[in-house]
């Protein structure tokens, strides 16, 4: 006997020259293993019997990984994703030629011997002998089934798939082992089939149904005689027998399929010859993997419904562990992707803005009530080359957006007026709104301490024109920024962050959304499908529903997985909703973004624009439709929209209304053609008559008021370091260059961030 290894047992070496040693000393026949259907090994030595029992044999077959499909609302193809292109097929779905052609030339007498040839087996070991090595195999398609299971368990781990390779008389025994487990479980056919479905065919196809589409675009069932010898060929070293690149190597080995399946009388000579005579007639389907292959420009979209996956415990209790179900794939995934909204974003995003523009646009369609996540495209396509990117930059950073997102300029008015009407401030407050001010100080926070204008900060509005006494209407018509300013003072910023929370308006760099008063101007970064989210809580009369992008999933054997829900809850009361409505209403019926309103159903929205034109957003919606437009820069080098070409038009400023509102315009337009065209509930906010010029309206804004108070304690944050909030207007490396702050840590004064239309 062999010395054992410390804790582990006699090597594969040892164990195979155990077995075979012993067993030819002994004279042993190995029936079980010669002759099919005989049972268990006719093993004669009882000290063969008990070494080849040292060898463990539990063998269990993983399940083979597969394409994903992922479809949208209508079960339209939007791409296939998968770690191994493997579609898995009954084998009554093979051709009969297939099937002969693998067994004429792997193992021509499977169908006569047990788990292994012995013929071969003993050729094998005395060629090895002779040359020193391990030169020659025997290996039965049962042998090369279970080899290719352990090859698929090790997936990617390179180290694994090198010892599931080997070639070793060692692992010769292991297989053996294995093969009569398999075998005795399964039967011939069954194996045939596995084989089949496991194997590698080279060009990233792997089982016979991928292979037949890779090579002659078809299914495995209508294989001719000559494309099975071809593909039955190629196994044995898919590289060197590759069709597409050598068809010269590639048609000799088929010829030699052809033959050997002549000589053991699967086809007559005449069959074989005539198929020998035909050139190959390959009808190459180009692998097509990921999201980089989605159609209708939903790169972004697929990528985004895998990170939802893949972040959602619905689908396993760690990342790891849904990984693993995403990677093994086999599931059909249906989304809630409209194919005519997506259509309708492409085209206007085509018409508008320029794939090699120095700025980007992304549009992101959500359905109220439901949080159906309808559309989403951007003007940088999903890819690796000039011109792309992986960077989605609807969403947030985690799954797969910009760093920090994008500041929203004015479109956060519409927070800032809903956490005070629900506060119980009245539509009709008029607030002094002077062309600049400083920031009035102390606001009242969230926690003990209050935010306190310590760099007597300043802000300002667009045109020193812009002077009130105004009304909340007017004021939210011409996006007045001092007039906001001085309601979030009265108000405090505990209720509109809190009012944020219920809107699920968190930024995208997953951080707390800072107490001071700049973020009335939409200092903080946000992602277009946040914004269009928050505003579809509007249309939905106040209630907040979480986005959701798929609708069912089904695993490779047809079972349905649970599917996580849109969760819906009240975020203010209808008449705050309807109120924002109306006020809305008037932003496109008359203010800022007059551009953007449909002409054939009602719609409101928001114009918004950042300090030094970097970033400009339309937000807008319909009692059925909501969406976000953003245009700025996609890289971490800012571009101010000045003086600027973009899709082909000179704009000497960019405003909200002015580009992102006519993007937003056609996109919903399109979307909504042909469908209901609902009214939204409004509510009669009178004119507010204009005070003596210089006379104070009520209320004292340099002064904490009542509404908005709730009396609770906070967590003591006054509001960051300075009064524009830690990330001012600054966007970062949104161009996944890394998070660096491109200006240095500079302050950015509260009065030039944000706030313009």
């Amino acid at each position: 006997m062999g010395k054992k290894r410390s804790g582990g047992g006699l090597t594969g070496p040892q164990q195979a020259a155990k077995f075979l040693g012993v067993s030819v000393l002994s004279g042993v026949v190995l029936a079980g293993i010669a002759i099919p259907g005989a049972g268990a090994l006719g093993l004669a030595a009882k000290g063969t019997v008990e070494g080849f029992d040292e060898i463990p044999a539990n063998l269990k077959t993983p399940p083979l990984s597969q394409r994903t499909t992922i479809l949208d609302s209508e079960g339209g193809l939007i791409a296939t994703v998968y770690s191994r292109d493997r579609q898995v097929v009954p084998i009554t779905a093979i051709s009969p030629y297939m099937q002969k052609a693998i067994v004429a030339i792997e193992d021509s007498r499977f169908y006569e011997h047990g788990a292994i040839d012995l013929k071969g087996i003993l050729r094998a070991v005395n060629r090895n002998a002779q040359e020193g090595g391990a030169a020659q195999g025997a290996s039965t398609l049962t042998q090369q089934y279970v080899k290719n299971v352990f090859v698929e368990e090790a997936g990617d781990d390179e180290t694994k798939v090198r010892e599931a390779q080997e070639k070793s008389l060692g692992r010769k025994i292991r297989e053996l082992k294995y093969s009569i487990q398999v075998e005795e479980e399964l039967g011939k056919q069954k194996i045939l089939e596995n084989y089949l479905n496991i194997t590698y065919f080279g060009q990233q196809a792997y089982g016979i149904e991928s292979a037949a589409q890779r090579y002659f675009s078809k299914p495995a069932k209508d294989l001719t005689l000559d494309e099975a010898a071809m593909l039955a060929g190629v196994v044995q070293s898919p590289s060197r027998y590759d069709p597409v690149n050598d068809s010269q190597e590639a048609t000799k080995r088929r010829n030699i399929v052809l033959q050997r399946m002549a000589d053991v009388k699967n086809i007559s000579q005449a069959e074989a010859d005539a198929a020998k005579a035909k050139p190959l007639q390959l009808k190459v389907t180009k692998p097509k993997n990921g999201c980089i292959t989605a159609v209708k420009g939903a790169g972004f979209f697929c990528d985004f419904v895998r990170n939802t996956f893949l972040d959602d415990t619905a689908f396993g209790k760690t990342r790891e562990e849904r990984a693993k179900v995403w990677n093994q794939g086999g599931l059909t995934v249906r989304t809630t992707l409209d194919p005519q909204s997506q259509d309708s974003v492409n085209e206007s995003i085509k018409d508008h803005v320029d794939q090699d523009d120095k700025v980007a646009t992304a549009v992101t369609l959500v359905q109220p009530g439901t949080g159906r996540v309808l559309a989403m495209g951007q003007s940088k396509p999903y890819g690796f080359g000039k011109n792309e990117t992986q960077i989605n930059f609807s969403v947030d950073k985690k799954m797969g957006g910009s760093n920090f997102g994008f500041p929203t300029g004015s479109t956060f008015k519409a927070f800032v007026a809903a956490a005070a009407l629900e506060g119980g401030l009245p539509p009709t407050k008029m607030y002094q709104s002077p062309y600049d001010m400083d920031y009035p100080s102390p606001v009242r926070t969230c926690g003990d301490k209050p935010w306190v204008n310590t760099d007597r900060a300043k802000v300002e509005n667009e045109t020193e024109s812009e002077v009130g006494p105004y009304g909340m209407k007017e004021a939210m018509a011409k996006s007045v920024n001092t007039y906001f300013v001085e309601m979030i003072s009265e108000v405090g910023l505990c209720p509109v962050t809190e009012m944020t929370t219920k809107l699920g308006v968190i930024p995208a760099n997953g951080a707390k959304l800072p107490e001071v008063p700049a973020i009335a101007l939409g200092s903080e970064g946000m992602s277009p499908l946040t914004m269009a989210n928050a505003y579809a809580t509007f249309a939905n009369r106040g209630v907040y529903c979480t986005p959701v992008t798929i609708e069912s999933i089904t695993d490779a054997h047809g079972k349905a997985l649970t599917v996580p829900k849109s969760k819906c809850g009240r975020a203010m009361t209808e008449r705050t909703a309807d109120t924002i409505n109306t006020l809305l209403l008037g932003v496109v019926d008359s203010g800022t973004g007059q551009q953007s309103g449909l002409t054939d159903r009602q719609s409101a929205g928001k114009t918004g624009t950042t300090d030094s034109r970097y970033n400009a957003w339309f937000v807008g919606y319909t009692p059925n439709m909501s969406g976000a437009t953003w245009v700025g820069s996609g890289g971490a080098k800012q571009v101010s929209m000045e003086n600027i070409t973009i899709g082909g038009q000179y704009y000497d400023k960019v405003f909200g209304g002015g580009l992102p509102g006519p993007i937003w315009k056609q996109a919903v337009s399109g979307a909504l053609s042909g469908r209901e065209a609902p009214s939204f509930t409004t509510v009669n906010i009178p004119d507010t008559p204009s005070p003596t010029p210089g006379a104070k309206p009520s209320g004292k804004p340099n002064k904490p008021g009542k509404p908005g108070r709730d009396g609770k304690p906070g967590d003591g944050r006054p509001g960051g370091g300075t009064a524009a909030g830690p990330t001012g207007g600054n966007t970062g490396g949104t161009g996944g260059t890394g998070g660096d702050d491109p200006l240095g840590g500079i302050t950015i004064p509260p009065g030039i961030i944000g706030g313009r239309d």
